[in-house]
C-alpha cells in the first residue's frame, strides 16, 4: 500500500500543534504532581467508560476474544496509572548524593525534570497498551505529547482518538491518525524525546530521523524471543503456559515465544501435551476459524506468515500440528514445525504469527551458541528446575528480559524495567523506569565551603604536595 500524501490541512495542524506545545511544555515544568495525577485519573475514567468500545474495536480489528482484550489492553494500562498514582511523588523526589573527596564542602542532588515535547509512535498489535502505556509516564513527568496511532488497526485508532481528545487539549496531548507519511512528517520535527514501539527495521528509521535533531529515543522493538525447555522442567506446566502465551493475539506479540529449544529427552512428551492443549482450546486445522482465537491483523500479514510456512515446508520442515491457511479470513491456524533447516526464513525473520518451530537439543552449549549467533532478543524464556542450568543460560546470553518458568510475565511486573537491548530496543519503561525515560535527570551542586580553591594557581610546591596526597586517597 502506497502512503497517501499529507493534505495541507493535516500538515498545517501538525506544525500548529507542535508550535503550541512549546509554550505548554514550558508551563508544565512547574506543574504540580497532584495536577498531573488528576489528568491520569481522568484518563483512567475515560478508559473504563469506553471499555465496551475498546472490546468492540478489538473484535473488529483482530477478532480478539473479550477476555484477551481485558487482560492485554485494559489491565496493563490501568495498572500503570494506579502505580503512578501511588508512587509518583516518591519517584519524582530529588535524591541527595554524598560528596566525593574533591567536592567536600558541597551539597549535591539529582532532580527529574520533564524532557519537553515528546513524540509517541504507536504500533498496531496492542493499540491501547502500547499507545497509552507510554503516555502515562509522559504526562506524569510533565511533558507534552504528540501521538501517531497505527492505521493498521483503524477501529482501535478511532477509539484512542476519542479517549485522548476527551481528556486533553491538543496543546498538551494531540493524537494523529494516518499512514507512514504522517509519521515521517512528525519525525521531521525537533522533538525533545521520541518513544517508538515497532520492528527493528522501522526503529532504525526512527533513530536516524531523531539523530538529525539529537532527539533522545526510547525504542521498544522485538526480535526472535527463544524458549528453552530442559530435561528438568515441569513439562506439563511448560507446555500449557507456552501454548497459552504464544497464541494470545495469535502470536502478534513482541514478547511472544518465537521458537522453542526442547531437550531431546522430553521432546516427545512436550509436543504431545502442547498439541493436546491446542486441540482442546482451538481445534485443529480450519476449526480455529470458529475458536476464541485472534486473527492476523489483515490479509497482508496473514499472507506473510503463510509465506514463512510455505518456505519452511518447501525446504524440508515437517508440520507437527496445524498448517491450515485461509488468507481471505486473515487466518493461519496454530502450527508447530520441526526439522526446520537453518536457512529457512522462519528461522531468520521474527515470526509475529501462529507458527512455532520446535528445535530438539542435547547440550545447553549448542543452544547458547545458536541464541548468540543472532541479534539479542527482547525476551528469553527458560523452563528448568535446575538453578545451574538457568544461571548458565542467563550468564552466557543477552536479552531485554528473562522469565524462568513463566512466559511474558515480566511485562506485567511494573516493578521491573521493560525494554530491549541493541536490536531489540534502547531504553526501558514501566513504573519508575518510565520516569527515567520521560525525564531529564538533572545534576545540581551547591557550594557551602570552597575547599577546592586550595588547588587554585599559583601552582606552588604546597599545591603539588597536597594534590599528590589526595591522589593516594581517591
Amino acid at each position: 500500500m502506497i502512503p497517501e500524501p499529507l493534505t495541507q490541512e493535516l500538515s498545517e495542524r501538525i506544525e500548529r500543534v507542535f508550535d503550541a506545545q512549546k509554550a505548554t511544555a514550558q508551563a508544565l515544568k512547574t506543574s504540580t504532581i497532584d495536577s498531573r495525577l488528576t489528568k491520569l485519573k481522568r484518563l483512567r475514567r475515560e478508559i473504563l467508560e469506553r471499555r465496551e468500545a475498546i472490546v468492540a474495536a478489538a473484535q473488529k480489528d483482530f477478532n480478539r476474544p473479550e477476555v484477551e482484550t481485558d487482560f492485554t489492553e485494559m489491565m496493563p494500562v490501568l495498572m500503570e496509572i494506579s502505580d503512578y498514582c501511588r508512587h509518583l511523588k516518591k519517584w519524582m523526589k530529588p535524591r541527595r548524593v554524598r560528596p566525593t573527596l574533591p567536592m567536600l564542602g558541597t551539597q549535591a542532588w539529582t532532580r527529574y525534570e520533564p524532557r519537553g515535547r515528546c513524540l509517541i509512535l504507536a504500533p498496531w498489535n496492542y493499540p491501547l497498551t502500547l499507545t497509552l502505556g507510554p503516555l502515562v509516564p509522559a504526562v506524569a513527568c510533565g511533558n507534552t505529547a504528540m501521538i501517531k496511532t497505527s492505521e493498521v488497526a483503524p477501529h482501535f485508532s478511532a477509539v484512542l482518538v476519542e479517549i485522548v481528545e476527551a481528556v486533553f487539549d491538543e496543546e498538551e496531548v494531540a493524537i494523529f491518525e494516518g499512514d507512514a507519511n504522517v509519521a515521517s512528517a512528525l519525525l521531521n520535527l525537533p522533538f525533545d524525546h521520541c518513544f517508538f514501539t515497532g520492528s527493528p527495521a522501522i526503529g532504525k528509521v526512527v533513530m536516524g530521523a531523531a539523530a538529525k535533531h539529537l532527539t533522545s529515543v526510547t525504542l521498544e522493538l522485538g526480535g526472535k524471543s527463544p524458549v528453552v525447555v530442559d530435561e528438568t522442567a515441569d513439562i506439563k506446566l511448560a507446555a500449557k503456559t507456552i501454548a497459552w502465551a504464544k497464541y494470545i493475539n495469535t502470536g502478534q506479540t513482541c514478547i511472544a515465544p518465537d521458537h522453542i529449544y526442547v531437550h531431546e529427552a522430553v521432546q516427545e512428551q512436550f509436543i504431545r501435551l502442547f498439541c493436546e492443549h491446542l486441540r482442546e482450546w482451538y481445534g485443529d486445522g480450519d476449526k480455529g476459524l470458529q475458536a476464541p482465537l485472534s486473527r492476523s491483523i489483515n490479509s497482508r500479514h496473514a499472507a506473510r506468515v503463510a509465506g514463512l510456512l510455505e518456505d519452511a515446508v518447501n525446504r524440508g520442515a515437517r508440520v507437527l500440528f496445524g498448517g491450515h491457511v485461509d488468507i481471505d479470513n486473515c487466518f493461519v491456524s496454530p502450527t508447530l514445525l520441526t526439522d526446520i533447516p537453518a536457512d529457512a526464513e522462519v528461522m531468520r525473520e521474527e515470526i509475529f504469527g501462529a507458527l512455532l518451530p520446535i528445535i530438539p537439543f542435547g547440550s545447553l552449549d549448542n543452544v547458547i551458541e545458536s541464541i548468540n549467533s543472532g541479534p539479542k532478543p527482547l525476551a528469553f524464556y527458560i523452563w528448568s528446575n535446575s538453578s545451574a542450568n538457568a544461571d548458565q543460560l542467563i550468564a552466557a546470553t543477552s536479552s531485554g528480559g528473562v522469565c524462568i518458568n513463566h512466559v511474558a510475565a515480566h511485562f506485567l511486573h511494573h516493578n521491573l524495567p521493560f525494554g530491549g537491548v541493541n536490536n531489540s530496543g534502547i531504553g526501558s519503561y514501566h513504573g519508575e523506569w518510565g520516569v527515567r525515560a520521560f525525564s531529564h535527570e538533572r545534576a545540581v551542586l551547591k557550594t557551602r565551603v570552597m575547599t577546592i580553591r586550595m588547588l587554585f594557581p599559583p601552582y606552588t610546591d604546597r599545591v603539588s604536595r597536597l594534590l599528590k596526597r589526595m591522589l593516594r586517597f581517591i
